[in-house]
Protein backbone atom coordinates (compact mmCIF):
# COMPACT_ATOMS: atom_id res chain seq x y z
CA UNK A 1 0.00 0.00 0.00
CA UNK A 2 0.91 3.43 -1.37
CA UNK A 3 1.62 6.33 1.58
CA UNK A 4 -0.23 9.47 0.22
CA UNK A 5 3.03 11.21 -1.07
CA UNK A 6 4.34 8.09 -2.84
CA UNK A 7 1.20 7.89 -4.65
CA UNK A 8 1.10 11.45 -5.54
CA UNK A 9 4.77 11.30 -7.42
CA UNK A 10 3.64 7.98 -8.93
CA UNK A 11 0.86 9.29 -10.72
CA UNK A 12 2.85 12.49 -12.10
CA UNK A 13 5.81 10.24 -13.21
CA UNK A 14 3.30 8.24 -14.91
CA UNK A 15 1.21 11.54 -16.49
CA UNK A 16 4.44 12.87 -17.58
CA UNK A 17 5.39 9.18 -19.32
CA UNK A 18 2.14 8.86 -20.92
CA UNK A 19 2.76 12.76 -22.55
CA UNK A 20 6.02 12.43 -23.70
CA UNK A 21 6.83 9.23 -23.54
CA UNK A 22 10.79 9.89 -22.43
CA UNK A 23 11.84 8.85 -19.09
CA UNK A 24 11.27 11.01 -16.43
CA UNK A 25 13.46 12.69 -13.76
CA UNK A 26 13.15 14.28 -10.45
CA UNK A 27 13.50 17.86 -11.84
CA UNK A 28 11.25 17.55 -14.64
CA UNK A 29 8.54 16.73 -11.73
CA UNK A 30 9.38 19.34 -9.37
CA UNK A 31 8.90 21.72 -11.83
CA UNK A 32 5.84 20.75 -13.70
CA UNK A 33 3.90 19.14 -11.24
CA UNK A 34 2.69 20.56 -7.42
CA UNK A 35 3.83 17.68 -4.97
CA UNK A 36 4.39 20.23 -2.28
CA UNK A 37 7.63 17.95 -1.05
CA UNK A 38 11.50 19.21 -1.85
CA UNK A 39 13.02 18.25 -4.88
CA UNK A 40 15.47 15.74 -2.45
CA UNK A 41 11.84 14.22 -0.89
CA UNK A 42 10.90 13.71 -4.55
CA UNK A 43 14.39 11.24 -5.57
CA UNK A 44 13.99 9.67 -2.07
CA UNK A 45 10.47 8.39 -2.71
CA UNK A 46 11.19 7.69 -6.65
CA UNK A 47 14.41 5.35 -5.03
CA UNK A 48 11.39 3.64 -2.84
CA UNK A 49 8.96 3.44 -5.57
CA UNK A 50 12.07 1.83 -8.08
CA UNK A 51 12.54 -0.30 -5.09
CA UNK A 52 9.40 -1.37 -4.69
CA UNK A 53 9.16 -2.43 -8.52
CA UNK A 54 6.69 0.31 -9.76
CA UNK A 55 9.07 1.99 -11.80
CA UNK A 56 12.30 1.09 -13.47
CA UNK A 57 15.30 3.29 -14.71
CA UNK A 58 15.90 2.17 -18.30
CA UNK A 59 19.78 3.11 -18.24
CA UNK A 60 21.59 4.69 -15.01
CA UNK A 61 21.95 8.25 -16.38
CA UNK A 62 18.61 8.86 -17.63
CA UNK A 63 15.27 9.33 -15.58
CA UNK A 64 12.56 6.74 -14.54
CA UNK A 65 9.35 4.97 -16.47
CA UNK A 66 6.64 3.14 -15.23
CA UNK A 67 6.36 -0.89 -15.06
CA UNK A 68 3.71 -2.66 -15.46
CA UNK A 69 2.78 -2.75 -11.85
CA UNK A 70 3.00 0.95 -11.95
CA UNK A 71 0.45 1.41 -14.48
CA UNK A 72 -1.49 -1.14 -12.31
CA UNK A 73 -1.62 1.11 -9.02
CA UNK A 74 -2.16 4.19 -10.84
CA UNK A 75 -5.58 2.62 -13.13
CA UNK A 76 -6.37 0.97 -9.41
CA UNK A 77 -6.04 4.37 -8.30
CA UNK A 78 -8.00 5.79 -11.20
CA UNK A 79 -11.25 3.26 -10.62
CA UNK A 80 -11.16 4.06 -7.02
CA UNK A 81 -10.70 7.56 -6.78
CA UNK A 82 -14.29 7.98 -8.60
CA UNK A 83 -12.43 10.87 -11.01
CA UNK A 84 -13.42 9.49 -14.49
CA UNK A 85 -16.48 11.84 -14.98
CA UNK A 86 -17.62 10.30 -18.71
CA UNK A 87 -20.19 12.69 -19.06
CA UNK A 88 -18.95 14.53 -22.19
CA UNK A 89 -17.81 11.36 -23.95
CA UNK A 90 -20.69 9.69 -23.13
CA UNK A 91 -23.16 12.86 -24.81
CA UNK A 92 -20.67 11.86 -27.82
CA UNK A 93 -21.27 9.13 -29.00
CA UNK A 94 -25.11 8.76 -27.63
CA UNK A 95 -25.56 11.59 -30.65
CA UNK A 96 -23.85 8.79 -32.92
CA UNK A 97 -26.49 6.04 -31.83
CA UNK A 98 -29.48 8.43 -32.45
CA UNK A 99 -28.66 8.80 -35.36
CA UNK A 100 -27.75 5.29 -36.26
CA UNK A 101 -30.66 3.20 -37.69
CA UNK A 102 -29.23 -0.09 -37.05
CA UNK A 103 -26.74 -1.68 -34.15
CA UNK A 104 -24.07 -2.72 -37.00
CA UNK A 105 -23.93 1.19 -38.62
CA UNK A 106 -24.19 1.84 -34.47
CA UNK A 107 -20.84 -0.09 -33.80
CA UNK A 108 -18.88 1.14 -36.87
CA UNK A 109 -19.56 4.60 -35.58
CA UNK A 110 -18.82 3.99 -31.95
CA UNK A 111 -15.14 2.09 -33.35
CA UNK A 112 -14.44 4.81 -35.01
CA UNK A 113 -15.50 7.32 -32.67
CA UNK A 114 -13.43 4.95 -29.60
CA UNK A 115 -10.06 5.27 -32.09
CA UNK A 116 -10.61 9.22 -32.51
CA UNK A 117 -11.56 9.56 -28.53
CA UNK A 118 -8.26 7.51 -27.12
CA UNK A 119 -5.54 7.84 -30.43
CA UNK A 120 -5.27 3.70 -29.95
CA UNK A 121 -7.20 0.90 -31.29
CA UNK A 122 -10.49 0.38 -31.06
CA UNK A 123 -12.54 -3.14 -31.27
CA UNK A 124 -16.35 -3.46 -31.29
CA UNK A 125 -17.50 -6.90 -31.25
CA UNK A 126 -21.02 -7.53 -32.22
CA UNK A 127 -23.04 -10.55 -30.18
CA UNK A 128 -23.25 -14.04 -31.11
CA UNK A 129 -25.96 -13.57 -34.02
CA UNK A 130 -26.82 -17.44 -33.24
CA UNK A 131 -27.98 -16.26 -29.60
CA UNK A 132 -29.63 -13.29 -30.92
CA UNK A 133 -33.73 -13.57 -31.53
CA UNK A 134 -34.54 -13.48 -34.75
CA UNK A 135 -36.99 -10.30 -35.66
CA UNK A 136 -37.90 -11.04 -39.33
CA UNK A 137 -36.61 -12.97 -41.92
CA UNK A 138 -37.28 -11.66 -45.60
CA UNK A 139 -37.13 -13.45 -49.03
CA UNK A 140 -36.37 -11.14 -52.34
CA UNK A 141 -36.71 -12.59 -56.03
CA UNK A 142 -33.73 -11.33 -57.58
CA UNK A 143 -34.45 -13.19 -60.67
CA UNK A 144 -36.19 -16.45 -60.90
CA UNK A 145 -33.45 -18.49 -60.02
CA UNK A 146 -31.86 -16.13 -57.42
CA UNK A 147 -33.49 -15.28 -54.33
CA UNK A 148 -32.00 -13.27 -50.93
CA UNK A 149 -32.59 -13.69 -47.95
CA UNK A 150 -32.64 -10.59 -45.23
CA UNK A 151 -32.54 -11.41 -41.68
CA UNK A 152 -32.75 -9.01 -39.05
CA UNK A 153 -32.70 -9.42 -35.36
CA UNK A 154 -34.01 -7.97 -32.31
CA UNK A 155 -30.62 -6.07 -31.33
CA UNK A 156 -30.73 -4.01 -34.92
CA UNK A 157 -27.94 -6.73 -36.80
CA UNK A 158 -28.60 -7.43 -40.63
CA UNK A 159 -27.91 -10.21 -41.99
CA UNK A 160 -28.04 -11.34 -46.29
CA UNK A 161 -27.33 -14.17 -48.21
CA UNK A 162 -27.88 -15.19 -51.93
CA UNK A 163 -29.18 -18.20 -52.74
CA UNK A 164 -29.16 -19.68 -56.57
CA UNK A 165 -31.74 -22.19 -57.78
CA UNK A 166 -32.02 -24.80 -60.84
CA UNK A 167 -35.71 -24.70 -60.99
CA UNK A 168 -37.51 -21.12 -61.41
CA UNK A 169 -38.83 -19.99 -57.94
CA UNK A 170 -41.86 -17.65 -58.28
CA UNK A 171 -42.16 -14.34 -55.97
CA UNK A 172 -45.53 -16.24 -55.11
CA UNK A 173 -44.07 -19.28 -53.94
CA UNK A 174 -41.52 -16.71 -51.60
CA UNK A 175 -44.54 -15.15 -50.46
CA UNK A 176 -45.93 -18.61 -48.88
CA UNK A 177 -42.40 -19.53 -47.75
CA UNK A 178 -41.98 -16.42 -45.67
CA UNK A 179 -45.39 -16.68 -44.18
CA UNK A 180 -45.12 -20.45 -42.91
CA UNK A 181 -41.28 -19.98 -41.75
CA UNK A 182 -42.56 -16.88 -39.98
CA UNK A 183 -44.17 -18.59 -37.09
CA UNK A 184 -40.61 -20.53 -36.89
CA UNK A 185 -38.36 -17.86 -36.65
CA UNK A 186 -40.20 -14.87 -35.19
CA UNK A 187 -39.07 -14.15 -31.49
CA UNK A 188 -36.52 -16.98 -31.09
CA UNK A 189 -32.79 -17.52 -31.67
CA UNK A 190 -31.35 -20.40 -34.58
CA UNK A 191 -30.90 -23.03 -31.99
CA UNK A 192 -34.74 -22.38 -30.87
CA UNK A 193 -36.04 -22.11 -34.43
CA UNK A 194 -34.14 -25.06 -36.00
CA UNK A 195 -35.80 -27.54 -32.54
CA UNK A 196 -39.20 -26.20 -33.67
CA UNK A 197 -38.70 -26.85 -37.06
CA UNK A 198 -37.49 -30.34 -36.69
CA UNK A 199 -40.28 -31.14 -34.11
CA UNK A 200 -42.97 -29.77 -36.98
CA UNK A 201 -41.28 -31.78 -39.42
CA UNK A 202 -42.04 -35.01 -38.36
CA UNK A 203 -45.37 -34.52 -38.93
CA UNK A 204 -46.08 -32.23 -41.65
CA UNK A 205 -44.50 -32.88 -45.02
CA UNK A 206 -42.54 -29.52 -45.86
CA UNK A 207 -42.13 -28.27 -49.50
CA UNK A 208 -38.48 -28.94 -50.71
CA UNK A 209 -38.37 -25.38 -50.91
CA UNK A 210 -39.10 -24.65 -47.12
CA UNK A 211 -36.57 -27.18 -46.70
CA UNK A 212 -33.55 -25.31 -48.37
CA UNK A 213 -34.95 -21.87 -47.01
CA UNK A 214 -34.68 -23.36 -43.14
CA UNK A 215 -30.84 -24.87 -43.98
CA UNK A 216 -29.90 -21.12 -45.85
CA UNK A 217 -31.31 -19.15 -42.73
CA UNK A 218 -28.90 -21.44 -40.53
CA UNK A 219 -26.10 -20.93 -42.73
CA UNK A 220 -26.80 -17.51 -42.93
CA UNK A 221 -26.79 -16.42 -39.80
CA UNK A 222 -23.66 -19.84 -38.43
CA UNK A 223 -21.52 -17.88 -41.20
CA UNK A 224 -21.73 -14.75 -39.19
CA UNK A 225 -20.22 -16.00 -36.36
CA UNK A 226 -17.98 -15.86 -34.02
CA UNK A 227 -18.94 -12.70 -33.40
CA UNK A 228 -17.76 -10.03 -35.39
CA UNK A 229 -14.59 -7.51 -34.58
CA UNK A 230 -15.42 -3.78 -35.93
CA UNK A 231 -11.92 -2.26 -35.92
CA UNK A 232 -10.55 1.42 -36.42
CA UNK A 233 -7.89 3.54 -35.18
CA UNK A 234 -5.18 0.82 -36.54
CA UNK A 235 -2.58 3.46 -37.70
CA UNK A 236 -2.80 5.75 -34.72
CA UNK A 237 -1.45 2.36 -33.48
CA UNK A 238 1.21 1.69 -35.64
CA UNK A 239 2.73 5.61 -34.95
CA UNK A 240 3.22 5.08 -31.49
CA UNK A 241 6.82 5.11 -30.75
CA UNK A 242 6.60 1.67 -29.04
CA UNK A 243 6.07 0.12 -32.34
CA UNK A 244 8.31 1.57 -34.46
CA UNK A 245 10.75 -1.46 -35.23
CA UNK A 246 9.54 -4.62 -36.89
CA UNK A 247 10.25 -6.89 -34.24
CA UNK A 248 8.44 -5.61 -31.16
CA UNK A 249 5.36 -4.59 -33.79
CA UNK A 250 5.17 -7.88 -35.92
CA UNK A 251 4.05 -10.67 -33.10
CA UNK A 252 1.20 -8.28 -32.14
CA UNK A 253 0.29 -7.78 -35.38
CA UNK A 254 -0.78 -11.22 -35.86
CA UNK A 255 -3.00 -11.34 -33.16
CA UNK A 256 -4.74 -8.14 -33.88
CA UNK A 257 -5.51 -8.80 -37.78
CA UNK A 258 -7.11 -12.51 -36.44
CA UNK A 259 -10.56 -11.84 -35.48
CA UNK A 260 -10.58 -15.15 -34.46
CA UNK A 261 -8.06 -14.63 -31.81
CA UNK A 262 -8.83 -11.49 -31.26
CA UNK A 263 -12.88 -12.30 -30.11
CA UNK A 264 -11.23 -14.68 -27.51
CA UNK A 265 -8.80 -12.68 -26.04
CA UNK A 266 -11.44 -10.17 -25.58
CA UNK A 267 -13.67 -13.37 -24.22
CA UNK A 268 -12.27 -12.65 -21.12
CA UNK A 269 -14.29 -9.77 -20.64
CA UNK A 270 -17.27 -11.10 -20.77
CA UNK A 271 -16.10 -13.66 -17.93
CA UNK A 272 -14.84 -10.69 -15.42
CA UNK A 273 -16.80 -10.52 -12.94
CA UNK A 274 -15.87 -6.62 -12.75
CA UNK A 275 -17.67 -4.16 -15.15
CA UNK A 276 -14.31 -3.02 -17.08
CA UNK A 277 -11.36 -5.62 -17.70
CA UNK A 278 -7.92 -3.61 -17.65
CA UNK A 279 -5.36 -6.00 -18.97
CA UNK A 280 -1.86 -4.43 -18.63
CA UNK A 281 1.41 -5.61 -20.28
CA UNK A 282 2.49 -8.75 -18.96
CA UNK A 283 -1.09 -9.30 -17.66
CA UNK A 284 -2.39 -10.24 -20.98
CA UNK A 285 -2.45 -14.30 -21.31
CA UNK A 286 -0.80 -13.80 -24.91
CA UNK A 287 3.16 -13.58 -24.48
CA UNK A 288 3.09 -11.37 -28.07
CA UNK A 289 0.41 -9.13 -26.51
CA UNK A 290 3.29 -8.10 -23.32
CA UNK A 291 3.91 -5.08 -24.75
CA UNK A 292 0.23 -3.71 -25.19
CA UNK A 293 -2.71 -2.60 -22.84
CA UNK A 294 -6.38 -3.45 -23.09
CA UNK A 295 -9.39 -1.53 -21.86
CA UNK A 296 -12.92 -3.70 -22.50
CA UNK A 297 -16.12 -4.31 -20.89
CA UNK A 298 -19.46 -5.51 -22.38
CA UNK A 299 -22.61 -4.27 -23.77
CA UNK A 300 -26.23 -6.09 -24.19
CA UNK A 301 -28.24 -8.28 -22.06
CA UNK A 302 -28.14 -12.04 -21.74
CA UNK A 303 -27.01 -14.24 -24.05
CA UNK A 304 -27.09 -10.91 -26.38
CA UNK A 305 -23.71 -9.66 -25.22
CA UNK A 306 -21.13 -7.88 -27.03
CA UNK A 307 -17.79 -5.87 -26.30
CA UNK A 308 -15.92 -2.66 -26.58
CA UNK A 309 -12.51 -1.85 -25.82
CA UNK A 310 -9.49 -0.39 -26.77
CA UNK A 311 -6.03 -1.66 -27.15
CA UNK A 312 -2.96 0.91 -27.10
CA UNK A 313 0.44 1.12 -25.32
CA UNK A 314 0.80 0.26 -22.14
CA UNK A 315 1.65 3.59 -21.96
CA UNK A 316 -1.65 4.42 -22.94
CA UNK A 317 -4.25 7.04 -21.72
CA UNK A 318 -6.27 5.04 -19.25
CA UNK A 319 -8.03 7.67 -18.00
CA UNK A 320 -9.50 8.76 -21.60
CA UNK A 321 -9.46 4.76 -23.02
CA UNK A 322 -11.36 4.04 -19.33
CA UNK A 323 -13.83 6.74 -19.72
CA UNK A 324 -14.17 6.33 -23.51
CA UNK A 325 -15.00 2.87 -23.19
CA UNK A 326 -17.48 2.67 -20.41
CA UNK A 327 -19.40 5.76 -22.05
CA UNK A 328 -19.37 3.62 -25.44
CA UNK A 329 -21.02 0.68 -23.64
CA UNK A 330 -23.51 2.89 -22.49
CA UNK A 331 -24.21 3.94 -25.93
CA UNK A 332 -24.57 1.01 -27.41
CA UNK A 333 -26.34 -0.69 -24.53
CA UNK A 334 -30.35 -1.96 -25.05
CA UNK A 335 -32.66 0.24 -24.10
Amino acid sequence: MLSDRRQRVLIALIEEYISRALPVGSRTLTERYHLGVSPATVRNELSALEEAGYITQPHTSSGRVPTDAGYRAFVDDLIASGRLDSSADESLIQSMRESASALDDLMEQTSRALSRLTDCLSVVVSPSVVTVTIRQVSFISLSPYLVLIVIVTEDGQVFNRQIGFSDEITPEQLRSAEEVLGHFTTGRALADMLALFEQAAKTTPFDPLILRLVDEIAACLNAASPSRARKGGLSALLAKPEFTHAQTLLPIMSVLEDDVVLVHLLDEALLTPSELLVRIGSENADESLTGVSLVATQFGRGDATGIVAVIGPTRMDYRRAIRAVRAASAALQDD
